[in-house]
């Protein structure tokens, strides 16, 4: 099922055909060369002093399925529900410290966000799905995957192949079927000074 963006100005494909479906195909694995693009996407993502905050825990269900249902366990049950099927799990965790002064950095998440959307996209490229998560226990996911504490725990993405939207059911394949849609141009960016609420 392709859902390409309707946007009020052209934009480059790989924009447009990004999104954040469920339908995951559970007999498709993704393979390791393909974790490694996505994660040498993200590796390459802009970052304040080039720090590179970003830490990701990859859980590959070819490659270790009890490191992925840790991961799943993690998430809440209304992603449980459809995440069930995504072979490749990552938890998205963001070092809240320079690396060169050990001082904080209040752009850790920022610069973070800029890495997982690269990987979204590369996903996109590669033919793959990636849907970013913020419905899972970030205590429950810190202490599973002993994450220090100086690491803010972000978001939880999962990423495979697609599957055809009968797969899912009920809500789930109600919001998968729904229109997308955006906030227009004018109420989100102003031009000079700030004409928001």
């Amino acid at each position: 099922m392709q859902k390409p963006a309707i946007t009020q100005q052209a934009i480059h494909e790989l924009l447009a055909n990004r999104w954040s479906g469920r339908a995951y195909d559970a007999a498709q694995s993704v393979s390791k060369e393909q974790v490694v693009s996505l994660l040498e996407a993200a590796r390459w993502a802009p970052s304040c002093f080039g720090d590179q905050p970003w830490r990701y825990v990859v859980c590959n269900k070819a490659e270790n399925i009890q490191a992925w249902q840790a991961a799943f366990d993690c998430l809440v049950p209304g992603n449980q529900s459809w995440a069930v099927d995504a072979p490749v799990l990552l938890l998205i965790c963001a070092d809240t410290l320079f690396g060169h002064n050990d001082k904080p950095n209040k752009w850790a998440a920022y610069d973070t966000g800029a890495a997982t959307e690269n990987l979204c996209l590369q996903a996109t490229a590669l033919g793959l799905m990636a849907h970013q998560m913020g419905g899972f226990d970030a205590d429950k996911a810190r202490t599973t995957f002993n994450v220090p504490e100086r690491y803010q725990i972000l978001a939880m993405v999962t990423v495979g192949y697609q599957a055809a939207v009968e797969s899912l059911s009920g809500e789930v394949k109600e919001r998968e079927l729904a229109a997308r849609s955006r906030k227009p141009l004018d109420e989100l960016f102003f031009n000079g000074v700030w004409q928001g609420k």
